[in-house]
């Protein structure tokens, strides 16, 4: 009697197994000559990033986040920026404090562009 059991359940067992497999067959041998699913992505644009400036100078610039002090960016220059920074810095320089916008790429390390007048050097 309880080997009958034991077969029952085991049947049982091996039927649900072949019966859930079934679908998964039926996906796999689906026609694939349907053209693909072409999904657009939106450009990613540059950001400005309003910053307090750390440190400057002719290869980098290192601003705290006005809205979370506690985040600190190093940043390059972009062709563009590099222009305008090396004019800033004939003139003296941005100083630790001095507010500046930069505008960079989401995620990215180079400055494309930066606006902020920078304070009389010491």
């Amino acid at each position: 009697m309880k080997n009958c059991k034991f077969l029952a359940v085991a049947i049982f067992c091996a039927v649900a197994v072949f019966a859930g497999a079934a679908p998964a067959w039926a996906q796999i041998t689906a026609d694939s000559s349907a053209p693909p699913i072409v999904v657009k992505q939106k450009p990613v644009k540059a950001q400005w990033l309003k910053a307090e400036v750390i440190h400057a100078d002719q290869h980098t610039i290192m601003v705290r986040e006005a809205d979370n002090e506690m985040k600190v960016h190093t940043f390059t220059y972009a062709d563009k920026a590099r222009d305008k920074i090396d004019k800033i810095l004939d003139q003296g320089g941005y100083q630790t404090g001095d507010r500046v916008k930069i505008r960079s790429m989401p995620g990215g390390t180079e400055a494309l562009d930066i606006k902020g007048r920078p304070s009389k050097a010491i």
